[in-house]
């Protein structure tokens, strides 16, 4: 691979820099992976394009791979920004007052920051601080809001918005991760031109609402019946939703304008199928069959041959459709078996 030879030179060099900054082994590890002698490591990590650069935390690969530019320079920044402190301490109760409404903000009160509960707080946030705002405060600053023992809330966005308390161990890396990460990374995600490929790596199928910028109400309803209908298929399809000016090519593959949003449509990575109607979202089962019929094979066999013979009344004939589903619009990003270099173009996402 031309790509790979030529960064791996600079790899190499980066990896020299900061060895020089941080000698000891155990605070960074740079690493290469052959994946034609080693497959089925990239089988495991989804590697699909060459040269990939993850990142790992405490044995944990990170959603976010490294997508900066190519040099030693930039390669060796984001190591320093990666090793700096993804929590900031508060020093007075203040400032928790102030903090920003529209983030996710995940605040943690500890006697004293040498203690198991700060550390297993400390992994975690290394993990998700892209998602959140990690705050800490320790000792006489934090006693206030320590009346029985350590204490982890989140704040959720909105300024009326309730906290919320961690009520699991504090030592338990696992229960805190899961709360955690449940809270930072919302159910309903906003698809852009930057976290798109990022999000096709994860290798889930799309069910994606298009809605307009301002058109909040349709964005509350869809992400309101997502919880309610779909919550147990959370890990098979990525909930998504889209700003409709900004995403009007995969519109036209499904034959819609701006002016037709909202529109719900699930994007397989090989072909588009649209939700009937916005107004059924509500309807009881409505969105969850949906996401059931991809799943079944329904759609794309509807699409092809018509109706299942069970969805036809008796003595009306299966139509057999001659044309093909759209195609994917994400299907340039998507996991592929095959190698090869992405060359993203916003007209062509």
């Amino acid at each position: 691979c031309r790509f790979s030879q030529m960064l791996h030179p600079i790899f190499e060099e980066a990896s020299n820099v900061i060895k020089e900054e941080y000698p000891d082994k155990n605070q960074v590890v740079f690493a290469r992976v052959d994946c034609d002698q080693h497959s089925d490591i990239a089988q495991r990590y989804r590697i699909s394009k060459y040269p990939t650069l993850k990142l790992f935390r405490n044995g944990m690969m990170m959603k976010r791979e490294y997508r900066g530019q190519r040099s030693v320079t930039a390669i060796a920044d984001y190591i320093r920004q990666q090793k700096s402190n993804p929590i900031r301490e508060v020093q007075d109760l203040e400032e928790i007052s102030s903090v920003d409404r529209s983030r996710r903000n995940i605040i943690g009160y500890f006697e004293q920051k040498d203690s198991d509960n700060y550390r297993t707080f400390e992994r975690v946030a290394n993990i998700l601080h892209d998602d959140c705002v990690f705050l800490s405060a320790f000792g006489a600053i934090s006693k206030a809001e320590r009346f029985s023992g350590d204490n982890v809330i989140y704040k959720p966005p909105g300024e009326n918005a309730p906290d919320m308390v961690y009520l699991g161990s504090l030592t338990n890396f696992d229960l805190i991760y899961a709360w955690t990460q449940d809270k930072c990374v919302p159910l309903v995600r906003e698809i852009t031109f930057e976290n798109g490929e990022e999000l096709t790596e994860e290798g889930l199928p799309f069910l994606i609402l298009f809605h307009m910028k301002d058109d909040l109400e349709s964005l509350e309803k869809f992400q309101q019946e997502v919880a309610r209908q779909l919550i147990g298929e959370k890990g098979t399809i990525n909930f998504l939703h889209a700003d409709c000016d900004k995403f009007r090519h995969p519109l036209l593959h499904i034959q819609k304008t701006p002016a037709d949003c909202p529109v719900i449509a699930i994007d397989s990575f090989r072909h588009m199928y649209v939700f009937p109607d916005f107004s059924d979202l509500s309807v009881p089962g409505k969105l969850k069959q949906f996401v059931l019929d991809l799943h079944s094979g329904k759609l794309h066999r509807e699409f092809h041959h018509g109706p299942d013979p069970t969805d036809v009344a008796p003595g009306q004939p299966i139509q057999d459709l001659a044309s093909s589903p759209p195609e994917s619009s994400f299907q340039k990003l998507a996991p592929s078996e095959h190698r090869y270099t992405l060359l993203r173009e916003k007209d062509e996402l």
